[in-house]
């Protein structure tokens, strides 16, 4: 894929070098969770298949046999151009439909335009769709035979991120909740499950993040979704003792406006039943026979 910028170039810009520091969370009955804004980050590494470290673009296709068909995507706010072969963007269904019908652009049959998308999230799918999988990747640890996230420390560049600055929320979420979401859109199903794994690794995450990315994940996938939805319910419960002590939490449950409470509600009223099932064992109840 290319990546470049129109002229003149957009203030705006994702880096993790360049990241700002982070404001500490603040509420509000009317916008529940808010972050003051962040100043937006430059890539942390350059686009997958840049002009300027991949010469040959038939190199990254899976097959060998990629037609010279190349389509230009307008993403996010400050249109930050990606290009991308055809087949393999026919790889998701939705770019499948959209490159033959109205979501081209009627002055140029080779460009999509995403206004809504983020480019840093939008990299990642270009770069899973070319490679099977996005920075930072899944490694098989052999020894402990068990999956873990690739850890880069490159020089200044440190270890890698977990969240994201998104537009939409005006604040970081957690990244691979934002390209699990993506992922349902596109109808990406591996794609999902890779996000999905790679979340389950995570750690250390701060309880204000973790529920804006509930409530984003809530707001992105369909009610039949059982998956990230169940992965972040889980989550909470596992992290009981912090979420109870914490602000956050109880300010997230007065603001509402959204289906994650209920649910929580119904997950530990069924955890408190597992757990009451198990200690009610049959040698326990012999004096009501």
């Amino acid at each position: 894929m290319f990546s470049r910028r129109f002229e003149p170039p957009a203030s705006k810009s994702f880096s993790k070098t360049s990241k700002a520091n982070k404001s500490s969370s603040s509420f509000s009955k009317n916008n529940g969770v808010s972050k003051s804004r962040h100043e937006p980050r430059q890539h942390r590494r350059p686009a997958t298949a840049s002009s300027s470290n991949v010469p040959n673009q038939t190199a990254l296709s899976p097959t060998g046999t990629l037609t010279p068909s190349i389509v230009t995507l307008v993403i996010g706010k400050d249109q930050r151009i990606f290009a991308a072969h055809e087949d393999v963007l026919c790889a998701s269904p939705w770019f499948q439909q959209a490159l033959s019908d109205q979501y081209m652009d009627p002055q140029n049959s080779k460009r999509i335009h995403l206004p809504d998308e983020e480019p840093e999230i939008f990299s990642s799918i270009l770069e899973y769709l070319y490679k099977g999988d996005y920075y930072p990747r899944l490694v098989h640890n052999k020894r402990r035979n068990s999956w873990e996230i690739e850890q880069i420390d490159d020089e200044g560049r440190g270890s890698n991120e977990s969240t994201v600055y998104h537009h939409g929320v005006d604040g970081d979420i957690l990244k691979d909740t934002v390209i699990y979401c993506t992922a349902e859109k596109y109808g990406l199903e591996e794609l999902k499950r890779v996000a999905l794994r790679k979340q389950g690794l995570q750690s250390g995450i701060q309880c204000s993040t973790i529920l804006t990315s509930a409530r984003y994940a809530y707001a992105n996938t369909p009610d039949t979704d059982s998956k990230l939805r169940a992965h972040y319910l889980a989550l909470i419960i596992r992290s009981r003792s912090t979420f109870k002590r914490s602000g956050t939490m109880q300010l997230e449950m007065f603001n509402g406006g959204t289906q994650l409470f209920f649910d929580l509600f119904v997950a530990l009223c069924n955890h408190v039943d597992d757990i009451s099932s198990a200690q009610n064992t049959p040698r326990s109840n012999r004096h009501f026979f």
